[in-house]
């Protein structure tokens, strides 16, 4: 499938989204003026268009698999990975935004205050700076160019309970799909790796960036740091590598950190010295 074709048909399904919330709400105030049934057509067509886009998806990988790229760890310190494609791909259940074989990394460091765990009521949610993750230093994967750089959203409160994550799968996260590919990643980077290999960044903090679009960067160069933008239940590093700079097209392409490699759910690494989060 054709990037210009998966441009439009990510349009079309935000269009048909858009549509069908609409109506949605619409209806509550006034009748609509054909078969209530109807009104469900743009969710199906919705859906319909997300399968036909996972297949698209699924068959390149199986045919023409993308060589997996080597880059540095986006992180230093003691981390641990979650929704890792060395388990599954794609790794967060979607091919969508490049997705493909992203992960999601979460700060666990040797010494201080612990990561919270997930409760089931109480507190129902937690600021940002309860998480060791919150405020690490993000590093560039490789010599690069700054593409796209944003940090202008709010990091939200964890969703750290059990109604916490209800509201965040039933309500937020439907709703950030509506608002669009910045309401879902957050606050972001993409960096152009060369040889049509980019590394996008999400859930930066509000107000960290370090760089800006057009920039030049080094390997290991702080660009930003960890937040909880965008569609997210706690402070993580969203870290990706794709063939294309605009998420909407893009397709996932298979990453390695040197030292560490592709480290499974719940796996335990280490890369360079303790960091240290911004107080």
């Amino acid at each position: 499938m054709s990037e210009g074709v998966r441009k439009l048909a990510a349009v079309a399904q935000r269009v048909l989204w858009l549509s069908f919330f609409a109506q949605f709400v619409v209806q509550h105030f006034v009748g609509l003026p054909y078969n209530y049934w109807v009104s469900w057509s743009p969710l199906l067509g919705a859906i319909a268009i997300s399968v036909v886009l996972s297949r698209s998806a699924r068959r390149r990988i199986e045919t023409a698999p993308p060589a997996p790229v080597e880059v540095e760890a986006p992180v230093t310190g003691r981390w641990s990975a979650l929704n890792s494609p060395a388990d599954k791909v794609p790794s967060h259940g979607t091919h969508r935004l490049g997705q493909s074989y992203a992960i999601d990394i979460t700060a666990e460091p040797a010494e201080g205050p612990a990561r919270p765990a997930p409760v089931w009521f109480w507190p129902v949610a937690r600021r940002g700076e309860a998480y060791p993750a919150f405020g690490m230093p993000l590093h560039a994967a490789a010599d690069a160019t700054v593409v796209h750089a944003e940090d202008g959203q709010r990091d939200h409160l964890s969703r750290s309970s059990l109604v916490g994550v209800l509201y965040f799968w039933l309500i937020e996260s439907v709703g950030r799909s509506v608002g669009g590919t910045r309401r879902i990643v957050g606050n972001h980077i993409v960096l152009d790796l060369g040889e049509g290999t980019y590394a996008m960044y999400a859930h930066v903090q509000q107000g960290s960036l370090a760089v800006r679009a057009g920039d030049k960067v080094t390997a290991g160069q702080v660009i930003a740091r960890c937040g909880n933008s965008g569609n997210s239940t706690e402070p993580h590093v969203h870290f990706q590598l794709m063939d294309g700079p605009d998420l909407e097209t893009a397709r996932g392409i298979p990453f390695h950190w040197r030292g560490v490699g592709v480290p499974a759910n719940r796996e335990t690494f280490t890369v360079g010295e303790e960091a240290v989060p911004v107080p």
